[in-house]
């Protein structure tokens, strides 16, 4: 019964509710990591056995053959020819620098330019000095962020009360997949989301996009990208809105707080006497990763086949007593999030790529 009703799209039936704090935990001083241990000192290496002279002596007359035979192979350049390189290399920084100004001419000191009163200058302002001085205004209609503190004690705190906690993370690729004939076209949305299939989804895909929709309204905790590129935040925003949902009504966090808190030595503190299920590609690497630091792991589900195979691994995942869920499954991460969190009342972490990274795996280029 539990399956058919993941298969469904969120429209049809909502995800399941997670419990939000009521306020945010009272933010904490940032635990200190651990010490690194220090490497043992290596002893030296055995001395290979001494050769015969002969033998030695043949080795350095056919080396030093080699080396003078790759060096009359170098090819020998003249000073011109060198100082005409170093020419050709000063212009193409003149013409790097000369497009530099006008682009920023032509973009902020430009627009500077629209918004000064015509009737007085202001002497030595800068582009810069304006957007700072203008986003300081601007603070009042801004959207607070939790910090890696703050999140490490509202995780803790659910750990410890056995509540649902569902921390998700938006990208480009759930952002795209939100912005299906809500935002952008379909034909735009293949366009710029051409790694969407690795990341679990193929445009057209609207049942995907009503659910993750609906599971960005339950979720406890939403990770948001920084960065002003179009298919980032300003996307984010109008993919919001778009699909109805109060943003006021969000708690956020930023998308990259999982590497943050791993870097700050968070992460392994609290999982510390936790146990640890891990869903995703890479369960398995990260399984034995965290094992060896002495982390409890009592289960892997793995793989994920993309978005459609969500409902066949929540309904695995909830045959394990565990946690916290560690979900690092693309787009399809988002809804297993939740409807564990919602259905299992468990605490749920979207871990991304930093599982590839603890597991010690070479990360894609998309993270």
């Amino acid at each position: 019964m539990m399956q058919s009703s993941l298969r469904k799209p969120a429209v049809a039936s909502a995800a399941p509710r997670v419990e939000k704090p009521q306020s945010p935990a009272k933010t904490s001083a940032k635990p200190k990591p651990a010490k690194p241990v220090a490497r043992a000192k290596q002893g030296k290496l055995p001395l290979k056995k001494k050769v015969r002279k002969l033998a030695l002596g043949k080795g350095k007359a056919h080396s030093r053959r080699r080396r003078v035979g790759s060096k009359r192979r170098t090819p020998i350049v003249s000073k011109p020819q060198l100082e005409q390189g170093d020419e050709s290399f000063r212009e193409r920084q003149r013409s790097y620098e000369q497009g530099y100004q006008e682009g920023l001419i032509e973009g902020g000191e430009r627009m500077l330019e629209e918004h000064l009163p015509p009737d007085m200058i202001i002497p030595d302002i800068t582009a810069r000095e304006a957007v700072s001085a203008g986003v300081e205004s601007l603070k009042k209609r801004g959207i607070p962020l939790l910090n890696s503190a703050t999140v490490y004690d509202e995780l803790a705190a659910a750990l410890n009360e056995r509540r649902s906690y569902a921390f998700i993370r938006l990208g480009d690729g759930e952002l795209l997949t939100l912005a299906q004939e809500k935002v952008l076209s379909l034909e735009e949305v293949r366009r710029e989301g051409d790694f969407l299939p690795y990341a679990g989804v193929t445009i057209p895909n609207l049942a995907a996009r009503d659910e993750l929709a609906e599971c960005i309204k339950v979720a406890t905790l939403i990770g948001v990208p920084m960065s002003r590129h179009p298919h980032f935040q300003p996307l984010l925003f109008a993919t919001l809105r778009a699909h109805g949902i109060d943003y006021r009504q969000l708690r956020f966090t930023t998308s990259t707080m999982n590497y943050l808190m791993e870097e700050q030595g968070l992460l392994l503190r609290l999982f510390q006497g936790r146990k640890l299920l891990i869903i995703g590609n890479v369960a398995l690497q990260l399984r034995e990763a965290l094992l060896e630091k002495g982390m409890e792991v009592v289960g892997a589900v793995t793989p994920v086949n993309g978005y459609a195979d969500v409902p066949r691994v929540v309904a695995e995942a909830m045959q394990y007593d565990y946690d916290i869920a560690l979900v690092a499954a693309g787009i399809a991460a988002i809804p297993i999030t939740v409807h564990l969190a919602g259905m299992g009342g468990k605490v749920t972490f979207d871990f991304g790529h930093l599982a590839d990274r603890m597991a010690g795996l070479a990360q894609p280029e998309r993270q």
